[in-house]
């Protein structure tokens, strides 16, 4: 065949650029059982039992002797709400689960939908059975006075074993970061509150932070793009989708992979809607003894539908490339 005219050789490379990018996102992993959720946190027991927590009925609880399941709920974190006296503690959204001496635990949010009145609280447990938690109440709260939305709280492990950064934000100033110092069974946050990543477009859209620890480099993984609802649909792109810039330190500055600052709206995506999948977020990531490093989120699947009520548990192995990036 003869070669195309330099112009439409240009669009042929173009669309097959396209066309590789598309592909290059892989489909869920298979889920069976319940595989309902919003904003899970994944956590494996000693006795190699998984957990799923996720937004709504007060932190529900699922269980499942493999990540693909089958997955069964087994109650909720705290059955009876909060005891942060804010509107939305009757719900509880973000859940975000870690394991530190000897104790489980769970950080979520208080809040309601479009508002900046809000709480980060969490609670412990040592055995993450529903029934077994104790809340602890606020950690971080917000109004309309401060330049940030408490909700969506991540805590990470820093460089020494003292050291621990919690990590919030939605929509206004974005992400935010401070220390924190966990005492037995109590964490307390420091006062060096300072914005970590930020969008300067539309709406700010912004949310979900969640910092990964991988070889010497923090990932700071974000969920980018309108949520939750969508009927009717964003314009195609608009919807949510998870994005990643990373940092040497855990407190950054974070860039992705252009260079560009996770505060000047930088981030590279890691996983968008293709095929059947549609808005992917409200991610985390976790170590599995037997799949490696895996990338957890929620997704809508356009077969079933995309109200909120139908939102899917989907998860991935990731492969990082050889600069270090994460790829799904």
């Amino acid at each position: 065949m003869a070669p195309w005219p330099l112009p439409f050789a240009g669009l042929a490379v173009l669309f097959l650029s396209l066309v590789q990018t598309v592909r290059s996102y892989s489909d869920p992993e298979g889920c069976s059982g319940d595989c309902f959720t919003h904003d899970p946190s994944l956590v494996q027991r000693h006795d190699g039992t998984y957990f799923r927590f996720s937004t709504l009925d007060r932190i529900g609880i699922w269980t499942a002797e493999d990540l693909s399941g089958p997955w069964n709920r087994s109650g909720s974190v705290l059955p009876n709400g909060s005891v942060i006296d804010l509107p939305g503690n009757k719900e509880l959204w973000a859940p975000d689960v870690s394991y530190y001496r000897g104790a489980y635990y769970l950080f979520y949010a208080v809040s309601t939908p479009g508002s900046q009145t809000s709480a980060i609280g969490y609670a412990t447990s040592p055995t993450l059975e529903e029934g077994s938690w104790t809340d602890h109440g606020a950690l971080i709260t917000s109004n309309a006075s401060t330049p940030y939305n408490a909700i969506d709280p991540n805590v990470v492990n820093g460089t020494a074993a003292d050291e621990f950064f919690l990590t919030w934000g939605s929509y206004w100033g974005d992400i935010y970061q401070a220390r924190a110092t966990v005492d037995g069974s109590r964490i307390l946050t420091s006062a060096d509150e300072r914005q970590i990543a930020y969008n300067p477009a539309d709406q700010h859209q912004m949310e979900g932070a969640f910092v990964y620890r991988r070889d010497g480099w923090y990932y700071l993984f974000i969920s980018v793009g309108d949520c939750c609802h969508y009927d009717p649909r964003p314009p195609s792109g608009h919807e949510y989708r998870i994005t990643v810039c990373r940092s040497p330190s855990p407190g950054g500055p974070f860039v992705d992979r252009a260079g560009v600052s996770c505060t000047e709206g930088g981030g590279t995506t890691v996983l968008a809607s293709h095929g059947d999948v549609y808005a992917p977020g409200g991610q985390g990531v976790f170590h599995d003894g037997a799949y490696g490093d895996v990338l957890y989120y929620h997704y809508l699947n356009n077969t079933i539908g995309v109200d909120y009520s139908q939102s899917q548990f989907g998860w991935n192995v990731i492969a990082w490339d050889e600069d270090g990036w994460p790829v799904v």
